[in-house]
């Protein structure tokens, strides 16, 4: 699942008139990156939630042949939030485990290494799996700790923490994860996320690749930039 739903307030004015997973860098949409990826690593069947703008999505993805998958969508007459969104489109997804990737970052992640807590997650163990990243300065303070292969919520202050990073917006997660959470209702996935954590079910890893939270017009911009010379070189 790729989520798509997100009004994108800090991009403005660039999302007054086109939803955020739909601009360009590198010359290619955001969630075109990701669909690609996806695709290279064996995923056929994606679902793509949106609701700001929802159907120049749509218009531009279409029933996703001219990328080699299928997708389906999830249409939100307001945004749901993470948890809202995913518990919504859970009639479209199949399996019992599942990746989502926010629609509004760049990365370079392999996505076939989550085949391994697909496989893990859809045996019955855990709830989630986690991808990590190193703290970008406009989140220094991360949001996890990962201890052996587990991710702890944090405790204390983030300098009591070195080892705190930063939720990349990728993860594996369970249906079950979702189990009380209203379809068509807002509801939010870090709750969720850290009482599966104090459970001990929510395993992670760190990428340290190219990672980008692209959240202003600014870091739309420079990434921008950086992929055009990237692929000019």
């Amino acid at each position: 699942m790729i989520l798509a739903a997100g009004r994108g307030e800090r991009m403005r004015p660039l999302t007054d008139h086109t939803p955020k997973p739909l601009l360009a860098a590198g010359g290619k949409p955001l969630i075109v990156w990701h669909i690609e990826r996806l695709r290279d690593a064996g995923f056929s069947h994606i679902v793509i939630n949106h609701a700001h703008l929802g159907q120049q999505i749509e218009d531009a993805l279409g029933n996703g042949a001219a990328f080699g998958v299928s997708i389906e969508y999830s249409r939100e007459v307001s945004a749901l939030e993470t948890a809202g969104g995913i518990a919504t489109a859970l009639p479209l997804i199949g399996g019992d485990a599942f990746p989502v990737v926010n629609g509004d970052i760049y990365c370079e992640y392999d996505f076939s290494r989550l085949v391994e807590p697909l496989a893990r997650l859809a045996a019955g163990h855990d709830q989630a799996h986690l991808v990590l990243v190193g703290n970008p300065p406009h989140h220094p303070e991360g949001d996890f700790v990962l201890d052996g292969g587990w991710v702890k919520n944090v405790d204390a202050p983030p300098t009591e923490h070195p080892a705190c990073l930063t939720f990349s917006g990728i993860g594996v997660y369970h249906r079950t994860l979702f189990a009380h959470t209203p379809a068509g209702e807002k509801a939010p996935l870090a709750p969720l996320l850290r009482r599966a954590i104090d459970a001990g079910r929510v395993s992670g890893e760190h990428y340290s690749g190219r990672w980008v939270d692209v959240g202003t017009p600014a870091r739309l911009n420079a990434l921008d930039e950086e992929l055009r010379q990237h692929h000019a070189a």
